[in-house]
């Protein structure tokens, strides 16, 4: 009954002995393992690229609003500031100091002409082209 378990053990350990003494088993289970280590990592690498794009790009949104937020803050500071204040009063009511005069400047008749509409030839377009080849 020994010898039978012994022998059976034998088996069984030879059987294990060549089955991981094999190199194309050998191969086979590194592989496995090497698969099971690089997948996670390759995912882990993709959404690292992934969220480092989204936060370049909201960098160069931030970036976008502060300029658009200092020619804002340069364009109040300017209304607010007596010379804005002076030319709106000088283009929208009139307002001249003491010692200027206010030259108004009529439209000519010839500026007014150029601004005279063009007729348009309703006429239909085969006809358009009757009389540019005929005439």
């Amino acid at each position: 009954m020994i010898s039978n378990l012994r022998a059976s053990r034998r088996r069984e350990t030879s059987f294990l002995n060549r089955f991981l003494a094999n190199p194309r088993t050998f191969a086979i289970i590194a592989l496995v393992f090497l698969l099971l280590i690089f997948l996670p990592l390759a995912k882990n690498y993709s959404r690292k690229r992934l969220v480092e794009q989204e936060i370049a790009g909201i960098q160069k949104e931030i970036d976008d609003f502060e300029a658009k937020n200092k020619d804002l803050k340069e364009m109040i500071d300017y209304l607010q500031s007596d010379q804005s204040l002076e030319e709106q009063a000088r283009l929208n009511m009139g307002l001249k100091r003491p010692g200027e005069t206010v030259a108004v400047i009529k439209e000519d008749e010839a500026a007014s002409a150029l601004s005279v509409p063009v007729l348009v030839d309703h006429a239909p377009n085969w006809q358009k082209w009757w009389h540019y080849f005929v005439n």
